[in-house]
């Protein structure tokens, strides 16, 4: 694999995610692969496998789309968007924007992927009891 393609097979897999695509994650990820986003930080392949199974409970549409994509040495960062509806807040429309850093392995395959998002504006400010209130605080720090 050159190195300029590299995360690009699974950007394709994560634009592509399904349920039942989950079966082929070890063909995209190493076998220890570490994965930690605002809410988790979990280590292999079934660990990983069963966070995806109950991100698609929660978000049974949930769709990603990758709008940029840079590489350094053995890190790609990719710039994303993912759509859904939330269906812990009471069946919303959800849309998430963040940041991705992959790390790969000698064989080309994910050894790491850290996701950054604001899970404060982009989540919990979208449920129906602490979202009025963290809006309200956000608007009494806000400098403007």
């Amino acid at each position: 694999m050159r190195p300029e393609d590299r995360g690009a097979d699974y950007v394709q897999y994560y634009e592509t995610l399904t349920r039942e695509r989950l079966s082929n994650l070890s063909r995209y990820i190493t076998d220890d692969m570490r994965f930690k986003d605002p809410f988790n930080d979990v280590r292999g392949v079934e660990a990983y496998r069963v966070l995806l199974g109950k991100m698609f409970d929660a978000i049974p549409d949930i769709r990603f789309s990758v709008s940029h994509r840079a590489l350094s040495g053995d890190a790609c960062f990719l710039r994303w968007r993912c759509r859904g509806t939330l269906q812990v807040a009471g069946r919303k429309p959800w849309v998430v924007e963040g940041m991705s850093e992959l790390r790969f392995a000698d064989d080309g395959r994910v050894r790491e992927h850290v996701d950054h998002w604001d899970a404060a504006e982009q989540f919990y400010e979208k449920l129906p009891v602490v979202g009025p209130v963290l809006r309200f605080i956000r608007r009494r720090v806000a400098s403007h």
